[in-house]
């Protein structure tokens, strides 16, 4: 297992979740909701099998459920988070499983990886922690570390998630909910058509508006293929 603990030198001012989800994965409670892969995730695996995807990245990978879960089925792992107590905790978790997991301790918005790099980058709830700029900068790099034709699966915040009504407004469709922790920091929303507009670069095979564990938190559900 090779952990890399360098951070990257850029910072971005809305690109803050990390700090309080550092927090949060520090205790079994916080980090229980956080366990069991989602099964849009787990349903694609025959497909990433059938594409002949090898090397996938999991990006902000919080305690690792994916990352675990895709070396478990043999593909090589990368993962990434800005939070080192969820890097240390995947870690651990690997090596108790006997498993080989790269991890490297970065923003999302400056992968540490050469150009055309994988054949499939995760980012299950994570590009949206951020306003439009860091959107744009994480699916960015996103495309550039992906091989042609390479997958992405992913999540974003739809404009249909109730939790827009109670937040605070900061920046274009960018929202802060201090009645809520997962939201008190900033969260950038999407239409579909916002949605298509954002994923420039690549052609959409699954996008899905589909409602998570709180009533009326929505998100779109994303697989796209780099074009």
């Amino acid at each position: 297992m090779q952990i890399i603990t360098e951070t990257t030198n850029e910072t971005t001012p809305t690109n803050t979740a990390h700090i309080d989800w550092d927090v949060r994965w520090q205790s079994e409670e916080g980090r229980a909701d956080w366990v069991q892969p989602e099964d849009f995730v787990t349903e694609t695996i025959p497909l990433l099998k059938s594409s002949g995807v090898r090397t996938v990245l999991d990006l902000g990978c919080g305690v690792g459920r994916h990352a675990l879960l895709l070396a478990r089925e043999g593909f090589a792992v990368h993962a990434v988070d800005a939070s080192p107590t969820a890097i240390d905790h995947v870690a651990r978790q690997a090596q108790v499983e006997g498993l080989d997991i790269h991890l490297q301790l970065s923003e999302m918005t400056e992968i540490p990886h050469a150009s055309e790099t994988f054949d499939y980058v995760l980012a299950w709830n994570v590009i949206y922690h951020g306003d439009l700029p860091v959107v744009l900068r994480s699916l960015s790099e996103i495309l550039r570390v992906l091989k042609p034709k390479g997958l992405f699966q992913g999540t974003m915040l739809s404009k249909r998630n109730g939790e827009i009504t109670s937040g605070r407004r900061i920046a274009k469709d960018t929202y802060v909910n201090g009645d809520c922790f997962e939201k008190r920091h900033p969260h950038f929303y999407c239409s579909a058509a916002d949605l298509i507009a954002l994923l420039s670069g690549f052609e959409p095979l699954t996008i899905m508006d589909c409602e998570h564990r709180r009533k009326g938190s929505y998100h779109w559900h994303i697989l796209a293929e780099k074009i």
